[in-house]
Formats: C-alpha cells, sequence, structure tokens
C-alpha cells in the first residue's frame, strides 16, 4: 500500500526536529497536521506552520521556507513530489511519475487487495451488532447498528484482525413476560403463523395500550418472565416459537445485505453465565441493596447506580451484558470487543464497562462503545410500541421497485432474473449508502424521498460508476485491449490517481474513528474524478495507442478501488444497471 502522508510527514519532522535541534514531534504528529487543501491548483497536501511557531519561535512563513529549504537540499522527496511554500502553509505536489511509476502499479498489481495492510495481524475483534429485539419487525431504526457494525467488521478484516460478529440477539427480558401474556389473551397461533412477526409485535403494541387502562397487566408480564427465567415449560416453548417467527424475517432481510454472522448467541445464551458474576460482585463488596434492588453504586464516578438485579431476583441488560463480556473474553481472548448501538445507550455502557474495572478484569479497556445518532420520522421518535416505524422490508421493496422501473428504460435487454438481481443490489444498496453517507454520530430525520433520489452523491450513482468501469473493461478485452502504466498526459489523469492514492489513508481513519462515512465520502470523490476524467479524456477511443491502453489502466484501478470500497460499507457490486 502507499502511503503519501507518510513518506512527507517523515520528511517534514525530520526538517522540523533540524530547526529546533530536538523535537518530540513524530511522522504521526505531522501527518495529521497534513491538510488537503480546498483548491487543487494550491497543491496535493498542505502543511500549515503555524503549528510549529510558538516551538520553534519562528514566523510560519519562515518555518515553511526553511522546512522547503531542507527537504529540497537534502532531496528527502525526490521523485516523490515538490514543495512550495505559499504564506504560512508548505503545499505538496504529488509527482506524477510516483504516480504512474508506483501508485498505478501497485493497484494494477494488487487488484482489490489494494489499500488494506496487515495492521491487525495476530489480533482479534469481537464485534456486537444488529442484535434486534425478537418478536419485533426489523425497522429503519435497527440499519444503523447492522450496516455500521458489518461494515466496522469487513474494515477491520481488510487491516488484517481476525474478527469474529456476533448478533446478541435481544431474546431475553421483560418484554417477553409482555409477549407471552398478550398472547395467551389475545392471540392466534394460526393468524401468527400466517402473518410472521407482524401479528407478534400487533400484540406487542396492544399490550401496552391495554396497559394504560389496565396497569396490572405490567404485574403479570413481570411475572411471566420470572416464570421463563425458572424455566417454565410452557413459556419457554413460546419464547422458542416467537423467536423462530422473528428469525424468518430477519434471515431475508440479512440476505439481502449480504451479512452472515459468526454467532448468535442472544441474551439468554447467558441466563446460567449471569450467577457467577453476580457471586463476584458479592465477593468484592461491590453489590449493595437499594429498596430491594442489587446495585453498584457509582456515585464515585459520576455516574447513576448500576442495577444488576430486580428486587425480585429477575436479571437485567448490565447483568447479561457483563456476563457475555467475560464469556467472550474467555472464548475469544479478543484485543478488542466493540458493541455498536445507539448513543441513547452511553450511559449503560460507560456503567457496566466500569463495573467490569471495578471487578478487576485486565480487558476491561478494551471494551470499545461504538454509539450512532437516533433516526426520527418527521422529527417524531421511532418506537414499535406506538407502531410509528418504517418497516425496512417495507422500503427495501420501494426500492426496489423503482430501481426496476428505471432499468426497464435504460437496459431493456436484461433478462427478467438478470434484471431482479441487479435491482435489488441497486435498490437496498441505496438505502444503505444514504444511511453510511452521514456520520454516525449525527441525529437523521429519515426522508423516504432523499434516500431513493437517484441524482447526485447517492448509491445508484456510485454503483453505476462501477458498472461503467466494468462495462470499459469488456469491451477492452472484447478488442483486444491490454492496459500498461504509461504516461501521464491530463490534469485529469493526475487527479485521478491522487485520489486512488489516497485508498490506504481513508481505509485507516475509517478503522481508526470506527466511522465507515469516512469511505462512503470517499467513494463520491473517486466517482467524482472519475466521471470527469470519463467525459474529458478518451478511453477506448483515444487516437494514440499508449494513451489508450494506459487510461484502460486507470480504468482498471478505479474498478478494483471502487469495488473493494462499495463492499466495505455492505453495498453488493453489480456489473451492469
Amino acid at each position: 500500500m502507499t502511503d503519501i502522508k507518510k513518506l512527507i510527514s517523515e520528511a517534514c519532522v525530520a526538517s522540523v526536529a533540524k530547526l529546533a535541534h530536538d523535537t518530540a514531534l513524530s511522522a504521526d504528529d505531522v501527518a495529521a497536521y497534513l491538510e488537503y487543501p480546498p483548491d487543487r491548483a494550491m497543491g496535493d497536501l498542505a502543511l500549515p506552520c503555524f503549528r510549529f511557531s510558538r516551538e520553534l519561535r519562528m514566523a510560519p512563513p519562515k518555518i515553511a521556507a526553511a522546512i522547503a529549504e531542507d527537504i529540497i537540499g537534502s532531496g528527502a522527496l525526490n521523485g516523490t513530489a515538490s514543495c512550495s511554500v505559499v504564506g504560512g502553509y508548505l503545499n505538496f505536489r504529488i509527482a506524477e511519475e510516483y504516480l504512474i511509476s508506483t501508485v498505478l502499479p501497485m493497484i494494477m498489481e494488487q487488484g482489490e487487495d489494494y489499500g488494506g495492510n496487515n495492521d491487525g495481524e495476530g489480533k482479534t475483534v469481537v464485534l456486537d451488532y444488529s442484535s434486534p429485539n425478537v418478536a419485533k419487525p426489523f425497522h429503519i431504526g435497527h440499519l444503523g447498528s447492522t450496516v455500521i457494525g458489518h461494515s466496522l467488521k469487513k474494515l477491520h478484516e481488510f487491516c488484517g484482525y481476525k474478527c469474529i460478529g456476533i448478533n446478541h440477539l435481544g431474546d431475553w427480558g421483560t418484554q417477553f413476560g409482555k409477549m407471552i401474556v398478550a398472547y395467551r389473551k389475545w392471540g392466534d397461533r394460526e393468524q401468527i403463523e400466517a402473518g410472521g412477526v407482524d401479528e407478534l409485535v400487533a400484540l406487542y403494541v396492544r399490550f401496552h395500550a391495554e396497559a394504560e387502562n389496565d396497569p396490572a397487566l405490567e404485574d403479570e408480564a413481570r411475572a411471566e418472565f420470572h416464570k421463563l427465567e425458572e424455566g417454565d415449560p410452557e413459556d419457554l416453548a413460546l419464547w422458542r416459537w416467537f423467536i423462530d417467527v422473528s428469525f424468518k424475517e430477519y434471515n431475508v432481510t440479512y440476505k439481502q445485505l449480504g451479512i452472515e454472522f459468526d454467532s448468535y448467541a442472544g441474551e439468554s445464551f447467558y441466563t446460567d453465565k449471569m450467577p457467577e458474576q453476580v457471586e463476584l460482585l458479592r465477593e468484592k463488596g461491590l453489590l449493595k441493596l437499594d429498596d430491594g434492588a442489587s446495585i453498584v453504586d457509582l456515585s464515585e464516578y459520576n455516574m447513576p447506580p448500576c442495577l444488576i438485579l430486580r428486587s425480585d431476583g429477575s436479571t437485567l441488560y448490565p447483568t447479561r451484558d457483563i456476563a457475555a463480556a467475560v464469556y467472550r473474553a474467555r472464548t475469544y481472548n479478543f484485543d478488542k470487543c466493540i458493541y455498536v448501538t445507539a448513543a441513547a445507550q452511553s450511559l449503560h455502557f460507560a456503567q457496566w464497562f466500569r463495573v467490569v474495572e471495578l471487578m478487576g478484569y485486565p480487558w476491561y479497556d478494551r471494551l470499545v462503545h461504538v454509539p450512532y445518532g437516533m433516526v426520527s420520522i418527521g422529527g417524531e421518535k421511532l418506537a414499535t410500541r406506538t407502531g410509528n416505524v418504517i418497516l425496512l422490508r417495507d422500503l427495501f421493496n420501494t426500492a426496489i421497485e423503482k430501481v426496476s422501473d428505471i432499468i426497464s428504460v435504460k437496459n431493456p435487454s436484461l433478462s427478467g432474473e438478470e434484471k431482479s438481481s441487479i435491482a435489488e443490489a441497486v435498490g437496498v444498496g441505496a438505502v444503505v449508502f444514504h444511511y453510511l453517507l452521514n456520520n454516525r454520530i449525527r441525529d437523521m430525520s429519515f426522508s423516504m424521498e432523499d434516500a431513493l433520489n437517484f441524482d447526485g452523491n447517492t448509491g445508484p450513482y456510485a454503483m453505476y460508476t462501477y458498472a461503467r468501469t466494468c462495462s470499459i473493461k469488456r469491451r477492452a478485452e472484447a478488442d483486444g485491449v491490454v492496459p500498461i502504466c504509461g504516461a501521464v498526459t491530463t490534469e485529469e489523469e493526475r487527479q485521478l490517481l491522487v485520489t486512488l492514492c489516497r485508498f490506504g489513508e481513508v481505509v485507516r481513519g475509517a478503522v481508526h474513528d470506527y466511522e465507515p462515512s469516512v469511505v462512503t465520502r470517499y467513494i463520491l470523490d473517486v466517482c467524482a474524478d472519475f466521471n470527469r476524467f470519463y467525459h474529458d479524456c478518451p478511453i477506448l477511443n483515444a487516437e494514440d495507442a499508449r494513451v489508450k491502453a494506459t487510461r484502460l489502466a486507470l480504468t482498471s484501478a478505479v474498478n478494483s478501488v471502487l469495488g473493494r470500497a462499495l463492499s466495505l460499507i455492505c453495498i453488493k457490486k453489480t456489473e451492469k444497471i
């Protein structure tokens, strides 16, 4: 993998060290300072020298000039980049020779492996994501955990980590007491078998509506869940049936997204593993009684108490999460255990992470909560109990239908089966891309119209660009044109290579910040530069054979980088649209 930032930052830190006669700065520090100028005419990278003025006691323009003089004099970047001073900035322009002799050949040789690294070699990462609550349908609110989590899994794998993807199903808790009560009062088995999870959620919604007028229903539900925890055979049979009914729908959604998990161990899996942790809390003197409930007092850390057991002895989310973390540490010996959930759960994770530390587990600092913002509809919070949701299957089906209509017009020669496959990939991809384009921590007011807009910076635009590169490669193969790494003849070609050169840096940044949107926005940069190149620079119609072969190589490089980048954000590639 090429890392032009690293090469430039190493040269800069060496020059700064000479000026300061010593410096605590590292090449990584300088790499973090490097910026991409808003105007490409200013250069490919810029170093703001204002950051060094206090330590060096020099004006920024003088610092920039001194660093430039040292870099040029030492030849540290010969053949890689040139530099020039503009005020207090040191601007760098990547050498065309480096792009064509190093970057392009490397992409051609490595294909879709380009941009990856071995940072995680020998390390194991456990990722807990998606984790829907059984007996409830997949809605747009579940999309965040599912696609952010799977994208982070793919990104970590691309960086050499061994990854364990866990779907920590919400298959335990008082909601099942509610479902059991609701089913016995108003449910019909045949109706549920026919209607699936929709019928289950209808019962759940009805329970809450009835409970507003009859609060005793809540007590009945808690009693039924307690019976479930005690192993009541009838309640266990109903619980397993609810799970089976739910998973019929979940598997359809996971297949559409191309997602598989290494483990489906949900909350119920840890039922027999919780007593050990509760006993350890008692032994360490951490467990206290508060109005009958067992808690860990966290007031010393400016947090509310962490509830471990209800007054009736029933477990809660923290109890299960602690037991699950201990099991995963023992089973997988993880270097990181990542939890992808809504930001609203940040306090919950902060609490039980602290409890794990107080319990003396040495891996407490390897637990990572990756929060994401809330999704609302018209500003209203999503809630299954009120029915205020957009179901994923409805959203996907609407997108697929729209894409299918467009394909029928644009490419009527496609067979029915091929058209159906492409429509599903692009329709689902449109929704996923729209979601992952936002910084994960930002709240989103979901708009069906925006998600299914097929113009501009959208998933279909990115997928169409990828399909275009596939089409050019097919035509070149039919014409016998072979790609070569020749000279760059236009600024469009050079800028495209500069953008491709950044892919490895983008991947590392996305992993470091747990931020798939970095990749999504990069995809749009590649698409914009490629389409500019495509419109301004004839590829297979170029008159000069060597220029034609070089532009084909550039197209192949875009095909490799875009193909990998799309897969890293859970989007299925399609070679035709």
